[in-house]
């Protein structure tokens, strides 16, 4: 960025505005891999690799004593990816604090993850190993990339402009995974008439999510500047070891910073009861309410655009009466949202739908604040380091609430007190936040304090 002093000219605004347009572009070229892989056809897909491999649905897999079935696997496959990020995250955090070029860091990421991404459209027939290596990996470098990405924020903006940005990324992710997910349904749906069978048609639409996700990324990788890293800590020996080193300060420190922590517990609850609710939408529409697959579809369409919107007026909201209160009522609507799942009656397209318009309004919303509010609460050089913690935290805790969904429904045998019990999240989240004091928090970080807190 150029200074200008003297009265004559200050150019950063204009220098921070281009980044910003450039890094709102990571966000649209990895939501695809997010809608189109993980959302909508990697899992069916999956699953029946692993039935072909064993024989049909009724056959098992014999893993460590345990005889599993074929649509299990891709749930253990999911923890695993979980886990390993967990793991993975926080060193890499603090590699990315020490690093100035953060943009060619990002791009080589995302561009790995891609690449284990693309490997899923040659898993065919009963190679099911193929496709795991390649829902694993690519979760990993998603997760990685999206640290290093979300460490770029506060480098681009102000604190007072910082939900605005974090808002806005959020929201093109969601028009451009809506996008692309548009036209994969497209040739999916008109697969016959392309002369596609179903596996093929499924395979190139995965393809067409990372192609996607690797070519947008050039953008924010061209577009954006270096920034040199800032207070880290002095530590002897290769690259590794600084990270390793940096990591341990860090966690050392971190109990300076209690509002960082108690926002991070905070969001652990709340953002474990979004994913779950997300995660399980289709199946209580579809096994629940009896919807089917067209209905699905449209709904989930319909919730990628009204996110986009969801997440722009979540940000002004943020703007006029602050990023904590705006969270807050996401939250208190995210409850309104599992009550009307107790009651909501089978069949009933339209309630369906609006169910679904409500989501998408506060989907997007929540989390671009979450982001944008974490970000005022640590401190500056380590960026990546803290935005690691939270990406990690979340991954490794993600199975709290689809085991409480899944112990409910176990119990009741019924969707919708399973549904209900996420209540449980919102409000245990949102009883956590307001114990954030957010000028203190942002003052401990040594950031700014905005107009608006």
């Amino acid at each position: 960025m150029t200074d200008v002093d003297g009265g004559i000219a200050n150019l950063k605004p204009l220098e921070q505005a281009r980044e910003q347009k450039a890094w709102y572009w990571y966000d649209w070229a990895n939501s695809a891999y997010t809608t189109t892989i993980g959302t909508v056809f990697f899992g069916p897909y999956f699953i029946n690799l692993a039935e072909n491999a064993v024989g049909g649905e009724d056959g098992r897999f014999e893993v460590a004593g345990l005889s599993l079935p074929p649509d299990s696997l891709f749930f253990w496959l999911i923890t695993v990816s979980t886990i390993l990020s967990a793991l993975v995250l926080p060193p890499l955090g603090a590699y990315a604090d020490r690093v100035a070029n953060k943009k060619r860091l990002l791009a080589t990421l995302a561009w790995t993850g891609s690449f284990f991404a693309a490997l899923i459209f040659f898993a065919t027939g009963d190679n099911w190993q193929l496709a795991a290596v390649g829902i694993v990996l690519g979760n990993l470098f998603f997760g990685a990339a999206g640290v290093v990405n979300d460490s770029i924020l506060p480098l681009i903006s102000d604190e007072d402009d910082r939900d605005r940005v974090s808002s806005r990324g959020w929201a093109f992710g969601y028009l451009g995974g809506g996008l692309l997910l548009v036209l994969n349904l497209a040739v999916y749906l008109g697969r016959d008439a392309l002369g596609l069978d179903e596996e093929l048609a499924a395979r190139l639409c995965m393809l067409s999510a990372a192609v996607w996700w690797a070519g947008f990324t050039f953008i924010p990788y061209l577009r954006l500047n270096d920034h040199p890293p800032v207070a880290v800590e002095h530590v002897e020996g290769n690259a590794i070891r600084r990270s390793f080193g940096q990591l341990a300060a860090t966690l050392r420190d971190m109990r300076q910073y209690p509002m960082a922590l108690t926002f991070l517990v905070a969001y652990l609850f709340f953002n474990d009861g979004i994913q779950t609710v997300i995660a399980s939408a289709s199946v209580y529409g579809s096994e629940e309410l009896g919807h089917g697959q067209t209905i699905l579809i449209a709904t989930i369409l319909m919730v990628q655009f009204v996110a986009f919107g969801g997440a722009l007026l979540f940000g002004r909201l943020a703007g006029r009466v602050g990023a904590k209160r705006t969270i807050l009522m996401g939250l208190a609507i995210w409850c309104v949202i599992v009550t009307a799942g107790l009651f909501l009656p089978a069949g009933n397209v339209a309630l369906f739908l609006i169910m679904g318009v409500a989501i998408g309004i506060v989907l997007g919303g929540t989390q671009a604040l979450a982001r944008s509010y974490f970000s005022l609460l640590i401190p500056r050089g380590k960026e990546a380091e803290y935005f690691s913690f939270y990406h990690a935290m979340d991954r490794g805790t993600s199975w709290f609430g689809t085991a409480t969904f899944g112990i409910v429904l176990a119990i009741t045998d019924s969707y919708r007190p399973a549904l209900f019990a996420l209540i449980a999240f919102f409000v245990i989240g949102g009883l956590v936040l307001t114990r954030v004091d957010t000028e203190r928090g942002i003052r401990e970080a040594g950031n700014d304090v905005p107009a608006v807190i």
